[in-house]
Formats: C-alpha cells, sequence, structure tokens
C-alpha cells in the first residue's frame, strides 16, 4: 500500500504482510470455531468447492477489515500527523505563519488538537521571537554604523593639512565622543544581554541609596550648569536598601542624564527620595519636551527613541536596561509625561527584597 507523500519516510503505511496477518488471524478464529463445531459437523465430508468458497469467503472479509481499519487510521491518524510533519517542515524552514486547525470543536478535542493548538501557540511565540530578533540586529547596525562612520570621516579629514589647530581639536573632540558612545553602547548592549539571560548576578547588600542617589547627581552637576538648568533634590538624609549598589546606580544614572538631555536652557529638574517602612520611592521630573501617548507605550523598547532631535545623544537602550534591572530586583518603574510640560520617572523599590 502506498506509503507517506513525504519522501522522508520510507515506511509503507499498510505493505502486504498487513493483509496477510489479518488474513491469519481471522483463518485461525476460524479454525477455531470449526474445532468447536467438529464433533456436530462432518469436515471431512464437505466438498472441495465449499471449502474454496469458505476461504475466498474470508480473503473478502480480511480484505474489507483491513480495509475499514485503514481508513479511519488514515482519517483519524495519518492524514492530521501528515499535516502536522508538513507544518513542522515549514517552520523549520523560517515560515512562522503556520496554523494547523484542531479537528473538533473545544467540547470534543483529543490529544491531537491539544497538541495542534499548542504547535500554533509556539509557532506564535518563535514568530515574535524571531520578529524582535530581526529589528534588534538591525538597530545595533544602524546605531554602531553610525558613530563608526563619524570616526572614519573625522580621522580622515585630520590627515588634511589644511586644517588650523581648533579645527583639529574639534575634529578630535568629535572623534572621543563617538568612540565613547560607541562603548557606552556595546556596554549596554551585553548588560542587557547578561540580565536577559540571568547570567548578571545581583550583589544584594544593604547601603544608603540616599547617599549613591546625591554621587549620581553631582557626576552631571558641570551637564546641568552648562544648560543653566535649575537642579532641585529633596532627599532624607539616610535611607538603608538591600540592592545590588552598581545595578541602582545604572538606573539613576541613566534617569538623570535623560533628564538633563531633554530639558531646554533655563529648565528645572526635580529629584525627590522618600521612603515607607517597606519600599523606597524615587522620582525624577524634568521641564523638558515631554511625550505623547504613543511615545510613552514605547518607551521602554530597545532603541525606540520617540524625540529624533536628540536621537545622536542616546542609542535607545538606557530605560530598556532600567526597567530590566528594577524587574531583577522586584522594584518597579512608571512614567508620566506631557508634550511641552515635561515627565516624570517614579521608581519603587523594596527595601528588603522579595525573593530574600
Amino acid at each position: 500500500m502506498k506509503g507517506s507523500a513525504d519522501s522522508r519516510v520510507k515506511a509503507k503505511l499498510f505493505p502486504l504482510k498487513g493483509f496477510v496477518v489479518t488474513f491469519m488471524a481471522l483463518a485461525f478464529m476460524m479454525t477455531g470455531q470449526m474445532i468447536i463445531l467438529r464433533n456436530h459437523i462432518d469436515i471431512s465430508g464437505l466438498p472441495i468447492t465449499l471449502i474454496i468458497e469458505v476461504i475466498v469467503y474470508w480473503i473478502i472479509i480480511a480484505g474489507a477489515f483491513l480495509g475499514y481499519t485503514s481508513f479511519q487510521f488514515i482519517r483519524n491518524f495519518q492524514k492530521p500527523m501528515e499535516e502536522f510533519a508538513e507544518a513542522t517542515k515549514k517552520v523549520t524552514e523560517g515560515d512562522f505563519s503556520i496554523y494547523v486547525a484542531p479537528r473538533h470543536l473545544p467540547d470534543k478535542r483529543d490529544f491531537i488538537d491539544v497538541m495542534f493548538t499548542d504547535f500554533n501557540k509556539m509557532v506564535e511565540e518563535l514568530g515574535s521571537i524571531e520578529t524582535l530578533k530581526t529589528d534588534f540586529f538591525s538597530n545595533v547596525s544602524h546605531e554602531i554604523k553610525t558613530p563608526l562612520t563619524t570616526i572614519h570621516n573625522y580621522a580622515q579629514g585630520l590627515k588634511s593639512a589644511t586644517l588650523n589647530q581648533v579645527q583639529q581639536k574639534i575634529y578630535i573632540d568629535t572623534i572621543i565622543e563617538s568612540s565613547a558612545r560607541l562603548s557606552d553602547l556595546i556596554s549596554n548592549i551585553l548588560r542587557i544581554n547578561k540580565l536577559e539571560k540571568q547570567n548578571l548576578s545581583c550583589l544584594a547588600e544593604e547601603y544608603d541609596v540616599c547617599a549613591q542617589l546625591c554621587e549620581c547627581a553631582l557626576r552631571f552637576e558641570e551637564r546641568w550648569e552648562s544648560k543653566g538648568i535649575e537642579f532641585e533634590a529633596a532627599i532624607e538624609d539616610r535611607a538603608m536598601i538591600d540592592a545590588d549598589a552598581s545595578l541602582l546606580e545604572l538606573v539613576w544614572n541613566n534617569l538623570i542624564s535623560n533628564a538633563i538631555k531633554f530639558t531646554d536652557c533655563g529648565g528645572r529638574i526635580t529629584l525627590l527620595q522618600t521612603s515607607t517602612a517597606d519600599k523606597i520611592i524615587v522620582s525624577i521630573s524634568d521641564t523638558g519636551c515631554g511625550m505623547d501617548e504613543e511615545t510613552l507605550k514605547h518607551i521602554f523598547d530597545k532603541f525606540y527613541q520617540g524625540d529624533s532631535s536628540h536621537s545622536t545623544e542616546g542609542n535607545g537602550l538606557g530605560l530598556a536596561l532600567v526597567q530590566r534591572i528594577l524587574q531583577l530586583i522586584d522594584g518597579s518603574i512608571n512614567v508620566t509625561s506631557e508634550l511641552g510640560i515635561g515627565t516624570t520617572f517614579t521608581v519603587h523599590i523594596p527595601v528588603k527584597r522579595i525573593n530574600n
């Protein structure tokens, strides 16, 4: 009997031996029946033509039985499995649009239907992951190419004998700035990769978060003063927290840096810190350009930059990194913003980690 349509499947669906085995089983049943009846029927006296007719009859019965069971097997198992095999083959070739429809209504589903449903969910997840991976590499390539192109062009320009010392300094500063941006991009990519794979260990220890906030803010003093920004801070004298100090430092640095970046000259940034019995609350507000609702939906997505006018000052990874760090230490972050008014990021961190 014909095998599967897939050339990789070599075994026949119902080979000749299947018919032979079925016939022998039925013949054995007939023989047993004749043994039971032999005391009442003289078998030796039966004409040869009758014996042949009986054999032909059982051959027909064996064929009909095998045909019926084959039909049931093909309809209920072979066809669904062929469809499933074809779908899995397409998935291995990179097609994540595949959908295998369950054969029965929800109240009559069998294990094959459940398997198809789980397969569809798996393919949908794989498709989402593949899309994210493609977008990620596309964005990484773009973000790396931009500073590399700048470095290359300005390095070539330094070869020119017509440049004076002021121009040479501008070119060198541009190269240094682009190199630093490229270094930050690579560092953030590596950090996010480790955080998402949970390969970055969280070394929790008790420390004063207020002192850390002051140190991080003062690190940006030159930047906010150069833009004439008024920086206000209301921080408690001391607030002890059990967390990874190096990871939270990245959180504060990113949020303060963003506030300065998106606040125009003469604007104001406010850093507030309060605490309750079980958590620390830190908010960083600015009077910058603000964000619309669409931007707020994607603000924590990798490489997303809602305000393209500041795209050369970052790589769109900072807030994604902030969110992942806070998730790791059982914290949270939310944002409120109005266009032309400003933005406020509020961070909630448990004093003691939940899983400690």
